[in-house]
Formats: C-alpha cells, structure tokens, sequence
C-alpha cells in the first residue's frame, strides 16, 4: 500500500481532533448554533458534521482527542484502506442523522458516536482478513457488543456516569455504529474508493 493511501485513515483521524479543537476555542454562545437538534436537523443540515466536534467539557474532549489518537495509530498499523477511510467520512453526518430515531434526545454534541463508527470501520476491515487480523477484528468486535450491551443505547436517552462530569448519550454510540455499516455498504455498493 502507497504511503498517501495508508496516511488517509490517521490523517482523518488528525482532522477530526484538530476540528474539535478549533470547535472547543469558538465562544461558548456558538453552541447552540453548531450542536445537534433533531427539530433543526433538516433545516440546518451542517448540524449533522459541527455536533460531532463540540465537546461540553474539557474531559469530554480530552476522552475523544485520546480515541482519535487510537484510532489514528491502529488504522496505520493495520493499513487501513481509502475505501474505509470514505466510509468513515459517509458515517460522520449519518451518526448524527441516525439520532432521529431518538427524537426525544433534543441535543448532542460529541465525537463518541464518530469514533464508534471508526472502531465499526476497523472491525469489518479486519473480519475479511486472514489468520490473526481476522481474529483480532472477532475480538474487537465482541468488545464493542459487550460495551453497547452494557451501556444499554435504547434505554435511558441521557445516562449519569460516576467518572463522567457530563451526561452520556448511548444511543450516539449504536448510532455510529450502525452508520459504518451503512457507509461501508454504500462505499462498497457503489465501487467507490480503493482497497
């Protein structure tokens, strides 16, 4: 794999964090302009891009700043193809779109949801691997079930955490998930991308 096609996933990576970064230095009354709101979802489509880079506190954006940088570095050792880097730039704004299926969740802010998404991505690359990529993508997976099993997405719309100063949203979580199968699909679907 050239060297420009195995930088596109921890370069996506890099512009996530460095967005949600720039997004955490916009003055606090830009919130409600960039966060998600299911009522203003199909009248202020970027809603679904700018929610997943606001952040309500510095341990939120400190937690997802960390994922990208885990994301960014196993999708360079594992070689991450194009054509999974599009798929997590297709499940960006589908993550967001897929909380209308939880209208009652009013607003949502937070890269979470993308990151899923970016572990889902991994996890397909590496399942139609061989030999020991495969079963380290089966063992990721089935981290990834446990975890949305245990913080239950389809129940409570807004979870207190002990170690959390902000309330957490499940639902994003399956969310994003769902959206790298999607994304994959359509990526695949439609020939699109290399590898």
């Amino acid at each position: 794999m050239k060297l420009a096609a195995r930088a596109c996933w921890p370069l996506l990576a890099a512009l996530l964090a460095l967005l949600a970064l720039a997004t955490w230095a916009l003055p606090q009354a830009w919130s409600s302009a960039i966060d998600w709101q299911a009522a203003l979802a199909m009248r202020e489509p970027w809603r679904s891009f700018s929610a997943a880079l606001l952040h309500l506190s510095a341990q939120h954006l400190l937690a997802n700043l960390a994922g990208c940088a885990v994301l960014a570095l196993l999708g360079w050792t594992i070689r991450m193809p194009p054509r999974a880097c599009l798929a997590w730039l297709l499940a960006w704004p589908l993550t967001q779109l897929g909380l209308l299926a939880r209208p009652a969740l009013q607003h949502y802010a937070g890269l979470s949801g993308v990151l899923h998404a970016g572990v889902m991505l991994i996890v397909l690359t590496l399942l139609v691997r061989r030999g020991r990529e495969r079963l380290i993508g089966a063992l990721i997976l089935v981290g990834l079930l446990v975890k949305l099993y245990l913080e239950d997405p389809l129940g409570p719309l807004l979870q207190a955490r002990e170690d959390w100063d902000i309330l957490i949203a499940p639902f994003a979580h399956l969310s994003g998930v769902l959206a790298a199968l999607v994304s994959a699909a359509l990526v695949r679907g439609l020939g699109l991308g290399k590898g």
